[in-house]
């Protein structure tokens, strides 16, 4: 079911309904691809997964706009700020639990969202849990995809990053007018130094070094996007919405997770 097509009473009468609400992203994607893509993609599985479960998923609109404020010295990037995004994302998720929603879903398509919106989980567990006890998850699309977005061919760089192979190869298949190969080429990157993956091409080492994308790339795209083609992504699509629906089929079917310390008789004394 979409949300934005019911009345309000019919809306009411969904409560049972897994919310899913994409966010994406509108920021460069490098001199070959357009700006709306990690909104255009998330859009995509988004609406495959609704038309897989219709009667078990209530699709709301996509978020367009994320935190992109790392892209915007290359220009094309309408960005929210971080901490910003974390109360925008409050708000929202606050909007449908007002409404009744307990199973909502937040389905992001952008690496730069992945942090504000994690601080905005931890807040809403602080308002809401004991109130309210609503199960409310965030997934990456290419997180939950796992070894296809990870190197397993047919593709040919260790992962998914931004405007990459996989990316590329995504809109390749979906919008192939948003793409011009003839500019997609390997952008000139910082040397590896063994702690930080630059490129998803280190094995996280539990060191994080946050930096603006024209510090760490010569035209705003990473990885090897000129390896891409229609088939890689149609390929990592199908995976993507595949991985998507099983989650939200057993994420719908988990019970409310209260207190662990009600059930065997209570807190310890202090």
């Amino acid at each position: 079911m979409l949300f934005s097509n019911l009345s309000y009473p019919s809306v009411n009468l969904q409560k049972d309904a897994v919310i899913l609400l994409p966010l994406g992203a509108i920021e460069q994607h490098g001199p070959h691809m357009a700006v709306s893509t990690d909104t255009d993609i998330v859009t995509y599985i988004a609406r495959q997964a609704e038309t897989a479960l219709p009667d078990q998923v209530l699709l709301c609109p996509t978020l367009p706009f994320g935190s992109s404020h790392h892209h915007l010295s290359f220009g094309g990037t309408i960005s929210i700020r971080p901490e910003l995004y974390t109360k925008v994302i409050v708000d929202l998720i606050g909007s449908l639990l007002q409404n009744g929603f307990r199973k909502i879903v937040l389905l992001n398509g952008h690496g730069g969202n992945i942090t504000p919106v994690k601080q905005a989980l931890a807040v809403l567990s602080k308002d809401f849990d004991a109130a309210l006890q609503p199960n409310i998850a965030l997934v990456t699309y290419w997180e939950l995809g796992g070894k296809p977005f990870a190197g397993e061919a047919p593709m040919e760089s260790p992962a998914l990053s931004h405007a990459c192979e996989y990316e590329t190869s995504m809109m390749l298949h979906l919008f192939p007018e948003k793409v011009k190969m003839d500019k997609a080429q390997r952008a000139l990157r910082p040397e590896s130094n063994g702690y930080i993956p630059w490129e998803d091409d280190e094995p996280y080492r539990g060191v994080t070094l946050f930096k603006q994308t024209a510090f760490i790339s010569s035209n705003g795209s990473s990885g090897e996007p000129q390896l891409a083609t229609a088939e890689k992504g149609e390929h990592l699509l199908g995976k993507a919405v595949e991985e998507l629906v099983k989650f939200l089929g057993e994420f719908g079917g988990w019970g409310v997770m209260g207190e662990i310390t009600s059930a065997v008789g209570g807190r310890p004394s202090e």
